[in-house]
């Protein structure tokens, strides 16, 4: 089941940036947190207001940002 309903982007929160569930915590953020290290259990005890399923979205979108068309040269 998709986890992308969590994510959200509002002009005049963090740039427009996409975000978690409105707070100003960014997907970056927490893509930041998993690329340097930080598990899941580690992620969630220092923000307590996230979920497992926030995190499950941020990579989930981060997923499909990165599948795009590759041209080839003829």
């Amino acid at each position: 089941m998709s986890e992308l309903h969590r994510i959200t982007a509002n002009p005049e929160q963090c740039g427009g940036r996409p975000c978690i569930r409105g707070m100003r915590i960014r997907v970056k953020d927490i893509l930041d947190l998993l690329a340097a290290g930080a598990s899941r259990e580690e992620i969630l005890e220092d923000y307590p207001y996230l979920q497992a399923e926030d995190i499950t979205a941020a990579l989930e979108f981060a997923a499909r940002q990165s599948d795009h068309v590759v041209f080839r040269a003829a």
